[in-house]
């Protein structure tokens, strides 16, 4: 991450990215992932697999919105460190996938699932302690969540 000063072209972008992150559709999808805690890939799956339901395609929708905000950062359209200081919920939602990613790109035979988010976020050691710490959060929100039957 050696770029230069973010522009203000970078901040337009980060805040577009933030708007759509806004949009209602988009708001009920986040809400959904923020509360699907996976215990294992086959829970993953199911979710993957459950074709024709709202959980489905909010999985695609909040997935599929990561992916592209991670793909822009990567390929220099927006500054990587303004995008990282406003990619949090990125690393939330991968840390969701991160212990199953392996087997889950097996099953779903997508060596790239959730690639642009794992390449963005394995760049910096940094990047990557965040992500371990978040993992650590999902666990504990996770316990949370069992400790209130949820």
């Amino acid at each position: 991450m050696d770029q230069m000063n973010a522009t203000p072209a970078d901040a337009k972008l980060i805040l577009k990215l933030y708007d759509l992150r806004r949009e209602p559709v988009m708001r009920q999808a986040r809400a959904f992932m923020a509360s699907f805690m996976p215990k294992s890939a086959d829970d993953v799956m199911k979710l993957a697999y459950a074709y024709g339901t709202a959980e489905n395609a909010y999985f695609r929708q909040v997935v599929g919105y990561w992916e592209m905000a991670a793909s822009l950062a990567l390929h220099g359209a927006v500054h990587e460190g303004l995008f990282l200081d406003n990619a949090g919920e990125m690393f939330f939602t991968y840390a969701k996938f991160a212990p199953y990613l392996a087997e889950l790109r097996s099953k779903l035979g997508s060596a790239e699932f959730l690639g642009k988010c794992e390449a963005f976020i394995t760049r910096t050691p940094e990047s990557q302690a965040r992500l371990q710490a978040m993992i650590e959060r999902q666990k504990k929100i996770a316990e949370r969540m069992a400790q209130a039957g949820k």
